[in-house]
């Protein structure tokens, strides 16, 4: 019979010293999939992992918070500038653009690989649970293309031809889809064991998902059957923020030096900073004032070194080994709060109580939904957020004063250039 070839990118994929256990690539471009033992593909898993992180690059990690008002460019000397900032980011030849659309395609393309190979597997368990990892990682690559630029060109299969973009419904569509398998496909969670993909992550991620769609209802039952599964449990931000064992994490890359380049904490410290950080960006002054007496996420979240202000979830300075949380409980909560508007007030004040904060009583749905963004705020800063959920929710242009453009990023000008089928966002 004759074997199926299929071809595996290692580049980026050597993790450690010596590439010897990773795939052993025949003519340098292509794999028998009966050459590979079970160690083969774990190493690919591996590398899938440090790819998915990586790629992107740091800035893409705390992109919404960028543009989404917590940050500024530390050279700032006021806030005032705030508007004039965000839009310099979001324009068609800032390499932000390019460094984030480039990175995740990137790591599409060896899910797309791991996928592949995958499919002309055994069916064992375990192949079956590597496959459902690698849809997993499909549909965290199209959630954050979908949320940056809308539709976006939809690739279950690697391809060199051109290819234009899918509609902003069929990329969301998708994203469900690959879900939907991960749901079923990924392994178990076991205790602790957040640093490896599972299947109520999988769930975690769905119920986002929902909530981005307006799909309030979906949202809010999906984010209740993972609080409620008795996995988890919301904790202390010092073990969250501090990579020490906690049970509030449900999916977080583990960020180990060895494997990583990416260094968050270096764009908020000062290389003054016992961490030695560039400095790049700095919280503006209204996330300094937001947390109030008695919250325990203060001291993890903000800090003020030799007068400068800094985001403190990332301390880990030029050794790049902060955890980078991908979806945790707290998430639940807020998400649950938010989808059943009032009726969920319950958990707000959950989520509150265990931030050390007393329980509010919101006059009406507009007020509730004032302190639920207020809380996800306060409660993801530094995430990765902030942008969409003002997108998401009809306030970006009020709070942020974004054109009606900027409410999408605009797609890479070299992009634009290489593939003419691809059409740029409306007014860029």
């Amino acid at each position: 019979m004759k074997r199926k070839v299929f071809p595996v990118l290692l580049s980026g994929l050597c993790l450690f010293a010596s590439c010897s256990k990773m795939l052993d690539v025949k003519s340098h471009s292509a794999v028998a999939t009966n050459t590979l033992s079970a160690a083969d593909v774990e190493a690919f898993l591996t590398g899938i992992y440090s790819r998915m992180q990586n790629a992107p690059g740091a800035e893409s990690t705390i992109s919404f918070d960028i543009t989404g008002g917590n940050l500024i460019n530390s050279a700032a000397t006021t806030d005032g500038g705030l508007n004039t900032f965000i839009t310099n980011i979001l324009r068609p030849e800032n390499g932000l653009m390019s460094a984030a659309w480039n990175g995740y395609y990137a790591a599409l393309f060896q899910v797309n690989n791991l996928l592949d190979v995958s499919a002309n597997l055994p069916a064992t368990q375990r192949n079956k649970e590597i496959s459902g990892i690698a849809h997993f990682f499909r549909a965290y690559l199209y959630y954050n293309l979908v949320t940056r630029w809308g539709g976006v060109p939809v690739l279950e299969q690697n391809t060199s031809a051109k290819v234009k973009r899918n509609t902003e419904a069929e990329t969301w569509a998708f994203i469900e889809k690959e879900l939907t398998h991960a749901m079923a496909d990924a392994p178990a969670y076991a205790a602790g064991q957040y640093y490896q993909v599972s299947s109520i992550a999988a769930k975690a991620l769905m119920a986002r998902v929902k909530l981005a769609q307006g799909k309030k209802t979906e949202a809010a039952t999906l984010a209740e059957e993972v609080i409620t599964s008795g996995l988890f449990k919301l904790d202390a931000f010092e073990k969250i923020f501090r990579a020490q064992s906690n049970q509030e994490e449900i999916f977080s890359f583990k960020n180990l030096t060895i494997e990583s380049s990416l260094r968050v904490s270096t764009l908020f410290y000062t290389y003054a900073h016992t961490v030695k950080g560039s400095y790049v960006y700095r919280p503006v002054q209204e996330v300094m004032d937001m947390f109030t007496a008695g919250d325990k996420r203060t001291a993890m979240s903000v800090d003020t070194y030799q007068g400068l202000r800094v985001i403190n979830k990332y301390p880990s300075g030029q050794s790049g080994s902060d955890p980078i949380i991908v979806v945790r409980l707290a998430e639940m909560y807020l998400i649950s709060a938010e989808a059943q508007g009032l009726a969920g007030l319950g958990r707000l004040n959950e989520l509150r109580a265990e931030r050390g904060l007393t329980a509010i009583q919101p006059a009406g749905e507009t007020a509730y939904m004032d302190a639920v963004m207020l809380e996800r705020r306060k409660e993801l800063l530094g995430e990765g957020f902030r942008w969409f959920d003002l997108v998401r929710t009809g306030r970006a242009q009020t709070e942020l004063g974004l054109a009606d453009r900027e409410l999408k990023y605009p797609l890479p000008m070299n992009e634009l250039a290489i593939n003419k089928l691809l059409v740029q966002n409306d007014d860029y």
